[in-house]
């Protein structure tokens, strides 16, 4: 009686605050859901601390409706600006030489960016596909969600004033439909297959007398571009994930740490919620920014996160060219004609711009990696092979994982929609069981096909880089089809590289093969990574201590928050000492910058003897030790790094012992030192002092570091020695989450949305999570019912369409 008592008193006094601070939209009891709206969608949102909305409703359209409201509540200029984007529009209110943010393609113009865009709307490619009856093409339930969500975003624009002076008043906030939200959702998709090319898209233009010769293509050249543009992590996406199995932990149940690594700022930012349909779903996450279902998240059986994965998701065909004419290609010597897409995107202040693509059989035509040249000639050309071109099954996977009550749940729903594009998925369950996969969506390319299809080039680039090349002009290099595949030309689940019940599976932005250091995976093709090659410094770091954890055993929730802000420097563990000693031994204690000039290290080195060597807000010596290791790794080749080399035998404990005899180790300390006393930081710094986000004016302290240094906590920030340092984070952890179970109903669940809710200054949630960053601090997840209406701070909001 008194638990129901207080629970009407929470109830009432939150709908009285609702009512009196919202009066757009209706307010009523948590526990009813009548229809406000006579026959239109509604939803019931309770709002918990930090603005996470726990949003309830009778069915997937009511679902989408009050995950649209709330989305454009929290953030409705970052999520009108990108689809501005999505339209083609950018030019026409924003001019075409600025840049975008980056979110929704690698445009580096706005012009860019609408030609491919626009080529993408007029095209009907994504009507054509949603046309297709599932699992090809999305299921009932995502269709309403994505209906709704559209209808939630534009009945929050009519019935509220914009305070984001960002987008206030501005004529290109415009009301949207369910096909934008599914726009949105394939461009996420396509963001690493045509969406990395999309410059080059929008710009390839066939051969003409007046075309000088092209040079010889550099096959190195564009296996270093291939390798470096896949090279996951290295971007402005990354992560890390850990599962741990029942034989581990404290009370035999799984445990999952998510540590998503994402853009702090525009488009491609997570956005925390709960979902409910009574009955039928019940899931709590981040969901990525304009899309209705939770990305990375957990339910009362089972929690997931996402990695980067390694996997090429695209290739190139080689085509040969009718000499009469370079937009006619060859395919077993019939002619086939390229199609052309002509697009007119409106410029501000200007004439409109009218470019034409080329498209084939296999896909557009390109002529470059990015950076590397590969040009059409009168005889050649290129054309990009994205299978994620023809995917929109991303939402109706994550929907799956909602739905799963176990790790076999999760796998089944990978099978049946095969919808993931770029990443591996890592997950625990609440009976101990343990996953990590790489099922993603990538060209059928087998080892075997690649050696018999491979042009001369693409003999060089599959082996180096994962990046096929194939013979275009032959139809028996046609990709093929596996049984379990929804579509040809994709692999099925069971060629996925997958660990089932470890003792632990993490992930690191690595290949598959070291998921786990003592059980490796090994059979996959070359397309999904490598084996045996040298693991990045964080997967290193992470596989040291995520082991010992496992071998320790005994873990549970909060083993895993000590584990997100440990913010341990592997790269120091390996280099400290024998800098130190190195550094101790220099004549006179100068060394020899990159300018020649001496430069009195001596307080360097008492420094880096007296660091913690961790990246905490306090450390003392870290931005020294930060700034001498990326000059060392630009200064120093890796084979002359480390006294011992890497041996495939002893992965994560080799290479070791820096080679301090090597010249570039004592110039990258002198050019560290220079560089910090001419930006004025002393030596002895605070790492707190010098890298850190201004949240309405107030500096906010970030600890983590970079992906080179190995931290877990993975935060990067261009260097602005003006500025004071790194004065603003562009990507690290973002919506992390430690999630355990206890055998009851509700999960044991610890998140942090890094940048907060809201990108909105005038909000009250637009700092106060990354204030808990800063400060170590998580967020009690409140999952079941009594706790969310048990919050101090609910607040509860009928929202519902009123025309």
């Amino acid at each position: 009686m008194r638990t129901r008592l207080r629970r009407l008193v929470v109830a009432a006094a939150a709908l009285f605050t609702a009512a009196a601070s919202l009066p757009a939209a209706a307010a009523g009891d948590p526990g009813r859901r009548e229809n406000p709206s006579h026959g239109g969608l509604s939803a019931t949102i309770r709002y918990t601390e930090y603005g996470i909305p726990h949003i309830l409703a009778d069915d997937y359209a009511g679902l989408g409706f009050g995950e649209g409201w709330a989305q454009a509540a929290d953030q409705v200029c970052t999520l009108a600006d990108g689809f501005v984007t999505l339209r083609g529009e950018r030019s026409r209110h924003f001019g075409a030489d600025a840049a975008p943010d980056g979110s929704l393609s690698s445009a580096r113009t706005n012009l860019s960016s609408d030609l491919f865009f626009r080529g993408v709307r007029e095209s009907r490619t994504v009507e054509k596909l949603l046309a297709e009856p599932a699992p090809v093409g999305p299921s009932r339930e995502v269709r309403d969600m994505m209906r709704g969500w559209a209808a939630g975003y534009n009945a929050w624009l009519r019935q509220n004033r914009i305070t984001d002076p960002t987008c206030g008043g501005a004529d290109w906030v415009r009301p949207v439909t369910a096909l934008d939200v599914a726009v949105r959702g394939y461009a996420i998709v396509m963001i690493s297959g045509q969406g990395r090319f999309a410059d080059t898209i929008t710009a390839a233009q066939p051969p003409t007398a007046a075309t000088p010769a092209a040079p010889a293509v550099d096959a190195g050249a564009v296996a270093r571009a291939a390798r470096e543009l896949y090279a996951a992590g290295n971007a402005d996406m990354g992560s890390n994930a850990v599962a741990f199995h029942g034989d581990t932990t404290a009370n035999g149940r799984g445990l999952l740490l998510g540590n998503p690594h994402y853009p702090w700022q525009g488009g491609r930012r997570f956005w925390q919620s709960q979902q409910t349909i009574p009955g039928e779903l019940n899931m709590a996450g981040g969901s990525l920014l304009g899309l209705p279902a939770v990305s990375i998240g957990y339910n009362a059986h089972v929690a997931w996160s996402h990695t980067v994965a390694t996997g090429v998701p695209a290739n190139i065909h080689q085509l040969a060219l009718d000499p009469a004419d370079p937009t006619v290609y060859l395919v077993d010597g019939e002619r086939e004609r390229m199609t052309r897409r002509t697009v007119t995107v409106p410029v501000r202040d200007g004439a409109p711009v009218t470019r034409t693509q080329w498209w084939t059989r296999y896909g557009p035509v390109v002529t470059s990696l990015p950076g590397t040249p590969l040009p059409w000639t009168t005889t050649t050309a290129y054309a990009l092979h994205d299978p994620n071109a023809r995917n929109v099954r991303f939402l109706d996977t994550g929907l799956g994982f909602g739905r799963a009550r176990s790790t076999d749940g999760i796998a089944d729903a990978l099978a049946r929609h095969q919808g993931l594009p770029w990443v591996n998925t890592v997950a625990a369950d609440s009976s101990g069981h343990t996953l990590l996969t790489q099922s993603q969506v990538l060209p059928r390319i087998t080892d075997e096909l690649a050696e018999r299809c491979s042009t001369e080039l693409g003999r060089t680039t599959y082996p180096a880089s994962g990046m096929a090349v194939l013979d275009g002009s032959r139809g028996d290099c046609a990709l093929g089809r596996d049984p379990d595949a929804v579509h040809p030309g994709i692999f099925g689940p069971a060629r996925m590289p997958t660990l089932k019940d470890a003792p632990y599976a993490e992930n690191s932005n690595g290949p598959a093969w070291l998921s786990n250091a003592d059980r490796p995976v090994t059979d996959y093709e070359r397309i999904f990574g490598t084996v045996g090659v040298q693991p990045s410094m964080r997967t290193r770091g992470a596989l040291e201590d995520v082991s010992a954890m496992a071998e320790r055993g005994g873990l549970t929730v909060r083993d895993l928050q000590e584990q997100q802000f440990a913010n341990r420097v592997p790269a120091a563990g390996l280099t400290v000492g024998g800098l130190v000693r190195a550094c101790a031994a220099l004549p006179d204690s100068t060394a020899a910058g990159s300018d020649g000039e001496p430069v009195d290290v001596g307080g360097a080195c008492g420094v880096l003897a007296a660091w913690d060597r961790t990246m905490d807000t306090d450390s003392r010596g870290a931005l020294l030790f930060d700034r001498f290791w990326r000059k060392l790794l630009q200064s120093v080749p890796a084979e002359q790094l480390w006294k011992v080399p890497y041996s495939a035998a002893d992965p994560v404990r080799t290479p070791h012992t820096l080679n301090t005899d090597a010249p570039g180790v004592a110039t990258a300390l002198a050019d560290a030192v220079t560089e910090l006393r001419a930006a004025d930081i002393p030596l002895d710094a605070e790492l707190g002092e010098n890298q850190f986000v201004v949240r309405n004016g107030q500096r906010i302290p970030v600890h983590g570091g970079a992906d080179t240094l190995g931290v877990w906590n993975m935060i990067q920030a261009p260097w602005d020695a003006a500025g004071g340092g790194y004065p603003e984070v562009v990507h690290g952890s973002s919506h992390i989450q430690a999630v355990g179970w206890n055998g009851g109903p509700c999960p044991v669940a610890r998140t942090l949305l890094t940048y907060s809710q809201s990108s909105n200054p005038a909000s009250p949630h637009h700092s106060d999570q990354t204030r808990l960053f800063s400060d170590e601090k998580w967020v009690t997840a409140r999952f079941c019912e009594k706790d969310i209406l048990s919050s101090p701070e609910l607040r509860v909001v009928r929202v519902a369409e009123h025309r």
